[in-house]
């Protein structure tokens, strides 16, 4: 396993870590991460990461896209949300030690159950939901604002386990982590 401790987020090869994930699945979020993180910043860039009131930094790298990337992700929704799964994903395995484990379906409010690297992904009941957002453009206040409607709307979900909303905004360089309180 890749040290998640070195400073960096890890994007590539999400799949040798993530178990819910294929390396098919796992390089298609590397590469529309890397159409969206292009858009805005040159390879390495830093990005701030908050989470309960905690700020961390890491580095992340990212391919430069070529023409031909750039066209298979001309569809702007698509890529950053797809950029965002890759994104989001990595920051909860290096800051809440989670990894993918499975899909969620439609209605829990959520994208993907997420559980602590190293558990056995066969009960979900060891399992948290993790809701996934991006931003393309857009300041610190519309990365709080999604935010706060990605918990709300795992509040709303058809599911009982515990929640995780994350959004990345790739022009402002931030990762916003919550965990959804339920009371």
């Amino acid at each position: 396993m890749t040290d998640i401790d070195n400073g960096k987020l890890h994007l590539k090869s999400l799949h040798k870590r993530h178990i819910g994930l294929t390396p098919a699945l796992s390089e298609t979020f590397f590469e529309a991460a890397s159409v969206c993180l292009d858009r805005h910043h040159i390879s390495p860039v830093e990005v701030e990461i908050l989470r309960s009131g905690i700020r961390n930094t890491r580095r992340v790298e990212f391919t430069k896209p070529t023409d031909r990337v750039l066209n298979a992700w001309a569809n702007d929704i698509d890529t950053t949300e797809n950029g965002a799964y890759g994104v989001c994903l990595a920051a909860v395995e290096a800051e809440e030690h989670l990894v993918a484990v499975r899909r969620a379906e439609t209605l829990t409010g959520a994208d993907w159950y997420v559980a602590l690297i190293g558990s056995a992904p066969d009960d979900l009941e060891n399992c948290l939901r993790l809701e996934v957002s991006g931003l393309d453009a857009g300041n610190r206040s519309d990365v709080e604002t999604r935010l706060w409607r990605k918990v709300e709307q795992t509040k709303r979900g058809a599911s009982n386990l515990p929640a995780i909303a994350s959004v990345v905004g790739f022009k402002e360089r931030l990762i916003a982590i919550q965990k959804v309180d339920y009371k």
